[in-house]
């Protein structure tokens, strides 16, 4: 059976660089180039693949900050910095490391990164093939089925939680699903977009969990408090916008993928030579076969 890791290359590129720029010494190569998010990225790479031994592996990016999203709410989003300096550099740079190991590097403009791995992610579960997301995001959560799993990136190299909908359960009491009602009642700072302005992740949780989605609560609005209903109701506008923005768009124009283009087959030669020209000489025994 074929198993299918799918990288979130922002979330990991970004761990990797906060990483390692806290300290405020970057590291560089002898011309001067910052390279500390791809040099930490490779880590992360290969710990994932030695973790999952996967038989495929895709990686996945952000292609810009407008999306369907920003066109639904111009304020989605807009509270996130912008990337530092020393970074911006790195994001061709780890794409070309990507592609050095035959593993294709995929976005879409108009799209996140979410949307596209959601959208393969579901495509090759209907295919009844294993699937492993790595990432930090846990909005992924809303992906899992019986063949696709979250690994949620921990503080730390090869430290994971891996989510399945059993797990899932036991932690949160919700499904899937649900989790993309809770976002919209809760709503999301990260992402700037409200939700029901006064309902908090913990009456979210319980509402959710009480009533079962997001039609249940709005079908029972006679049975919650005064102060809860009329939120509820004053918000529900935004309520149904939040939920939108939370849910991940699993059908993004991605063609189909071949297996040859993303089995996890690499020449080492042709890595060392990218590894070479980023003088990542200590990372040559992460990939010698």
């Amino acid at each position: 059976m074929r198993k299918y890791l799918l990288v979130d290359g922002m979330a990991i590129l970004f761990r990797a660089y906060f990483a390692t720029s806290f300290t405020g010494k970057i590291r560089r190569t002898s011309e001067g180039l910052p390279v500390n998010g791809v040099h930490g990225f490779v880590r992360y790479f290969m710990n994932a693949i030695e973790t999952y031994n996967p038989t495929h592996v895709i990686c996945f990016w952000d292609m810009g900050s407008k999306t369907f999203r920003t066109e639904d709410y111009k304020d989605y989003k807009a509270n996130r910095p912008a990337a530092p300096e020393d970074l911006v550099p790195q994001f061709d740079l780890v794409k070309e490391v990507v592609d050095s190991f035959d593993v294709p590097n995929i976005g879409i403009v108009g799209f996140e990164a979410d949307d596209c791995i959601g959208t393969i992610a579901k495509r090759f579960s209907q295919q009844g093939h294993d699937v492993v997301v790595v990432t930090g995001d846990h909005d992924m959560l809303q992906l899992i089925d019986d063949h696709i799993h979250i690994a949620i990136m921990k503080k730390g190299l090869g430290n994971y939680q891996l989510y399945t909908l059993d797990s899932l359960y036991e932690e949160k009491q919700l499904t899937p699903t649900q989790i993309i009602d809770v976002k919209a009642l809760m709503g999301d700072t990260a992402d700037n977009y409200p939700g029901v302005k006064g309902i908090g992740e913990k009456t979210a949780y319980k509402l959710i969990q009480q009533y079962g989605s997001i039609e249940g609560l709005l079908a029972h609005l006679d049975e919650l408090t005064k102060p809860i209903r009329t939120k509820i109701e004053e918000h529900i506008d935004m309520l149904h916008l939040s939920r939108k923005l939370a849910t991940i768009n699993c059908s993004s124009p991605i063609e189909e993928l071949e297996d040859k283009h993303c089995s996890w087959c690499y020449d080492e030669q042709k890595v060392l030579a990218q590894f070479e020209l980023l003088e990542f000489g200590s990372l040559a025994k992460l990939i010698k076969k």
